[in-house]
């Protein structure tokens, strides 16, 4: 599995800092014309800047040498550091931007809509991009009014991790802290966590507010947005009797603010993680902590699981990166060729062998890779190597939930979207608000953006 970390941590910074700027305009919705610079029989030559990508493990230098292959003699740049919105946007408004550049897939929309990337109709046509090999929740994530905007690259999904010996002392298994029965989730809560001395010495549960709230929501058979991505939906009762029960499960525990603090005081990346240590009982995580517990805990007491909804069936709420080349880019024809060798299922495979040889090196176990490319995860998942219970377990869940996503659709106003239902959460999570109360305010808020953003998009402000 790809450890894909400095995705998550800048995210909530990139929304905080889209939300920001969406005053200061960049473009102006023109990308039909910036789209039609794209020349398929362009010989290629001159240089290649790549922003927010750094070739920082084998799966990112493998695929990169191809790439680097297949542009000849361009010169390829890649500018150090995770993708700064605000330094990106400017260059984009100076004139001067990256060629290509690596985004989150939750960025696209807004990005799109501010004419800060264009539409890549003709780039896929002239590369032969197959854009059904992408996984349809990866796609539909980078598609605005029917123009895709960005080449999917690594998917992200999420799955029940749990303490097993815990489990057992409470008579318990991880069907029971799996989403599909949330009073079964709530009981087994309750008889897993611990407290002395005052303060928690186990967690029993841990719901992952507020970043997994479109989860829970979706688990409780509601999407917080439309699927056309114009009408906000977060005052549906549904969602807020799934932020009711989220939330309740860190009342249950003495509230957020103590279950968080314990929570950062685990050596979360370290062999003294709360798994190891047998101080959480079960929490919804992304895919790839699974290769953390592996290379740094590998006895620890393990039972793991897709994440379901309440009606039974598994679910998966993907995110992840896509490539976009900026309006203005000096090389788009590079760039696109970037874009399709880089999300190649010939670059994913060279990329899992690369990682196999590390691994067998450590005498570790190759878990798998989720590319956002259908073909590639399907040829990779042949490839994995068993490390025995309960990691291949883990990797059979991993891609078991690979093929139940969904994710937000693209919208204009995504960034100011998502922090209205984030500010929500946290206000409730801070005891500031009743989750009734919290989203309805959101919805205001967020219904407003979508409205004032659709408008701008359509009237080519």
């Amino acid at each position: 599995m790809h450890r894909t970390r400095r995705i998550f941590a800048g995210t909530l910074a990139g929304v905080a800092c889209v939300a920001l700027i969406t005053g200061c305009a960049v473009g102006t919705g023109g990308g039909d014309d910036s789209d039609a610079n794209y020349d398929a029989d362009a010989e290629l030559s001159g240089s290649l800047s790549v922003m927010g990508f750094s070739g920082v493990d084998e799966v990112a230098t493998s695929r990169q040498e191809l790439a680097e292959q297949a542009l000849g003699d361009v010169d390829v740049k890649l500018i150090e550091g995770d993708l700064d919105l605000q330094q990106f946007l400017s260059a984009v408004a100076s004139g001067k931007p990256p060629e290509i550049v690596y985004a989150n897939r939750d960025q696209i929309g807004s990005l799109a809509a501010r004419g800060a990337i264009v539409p890549l109709g003709n780039c896929i046509d002239g590369e032969g991009i197959d854009t059904g090999v992408f996984v349809p929740a990866a796609l539909e994530q980078v598609t605005l009014e029917g123009e895709v905007y960005g080449i999917p690259e690594f998917n992200t999904v999420q799955l029940t991790m749990a303490n097993a010996d815990l489990l057992s002392a409470a008579g318990l298994t991880v069907e029971d802290v799996n989403g599909s029965d949330w009073e079964a989730m709530s009981e087994a809560n309750l008889a897993m966590t611990k407290a002395s001395g005052g303060g928690l010495s186990v967690i029993g549960y841990d719901s992952k507010l507020p970043e997994f709230m479109p989860l829970w929501a979706k688990a409780n058979g509601v999407d917080l947005i439309s699927e056309d991505g114009r009408t906000a939906q977060l005052d549906d009762p549904a969602v807020v009797e799934a932020l009711e029960w989220a939330v309740s499960i860190y009342d249950d525990q003495g509230g957020f603010s103590a279950v968080k603090a314990y929570r950062d005081s685990a050596d979360f990346f370290g062999s003294g993680n709360q798994f190891a240590t047998s101080v959480l009982g079960a929490m919804p995580m992304e895919q790839w902590y699974v290769n953390v517990l592996n290379d740094v805990s590998p006895d620890a007491p393990m039972a793991f699981d897709t994440v379901h909804a309440r009606g039974g069936e598994t679910l998966a709420y993907a995110s992840g990166s896509a490539w976009a080349i900026p309006a203005g880019s000096a090389n788009p024809e590079a760039a696109c060729r970037w874009a399709r060798v880089m999300t190649s299922t010939e670059a994913w495979e060279a990329a899992a062998n690369a990682r196999i040889e590390v691994r067998e090196g450590e005498g570790k176990p190759f878990t798998g890779i989720l590319t956002g490319n259908s073909e590639a995860d399907q040829m990779i998942e042949g490839m994995v190597t068993s490390g025995g219970e309960p990691w291949d377990t883990a990797v059979a869940k991993m891609y078991e939930a690979n093929g139940s996503t969904f994710s937000l659709p693209a919208n204009p106003a995504d960034a100011e979207f998502k922090t209205a239902l984030q500010d929500a959460v946290n206000s409730v999570l801070n005891g500031q608000a009743t989750p009734e109360e919290a989203l309805a305010a959101a919805q205001e808020t967020a219904q407003s953006a979508l409205d004032d953003a659709w408008a701008n998009l359509e009237s080519g402000n």
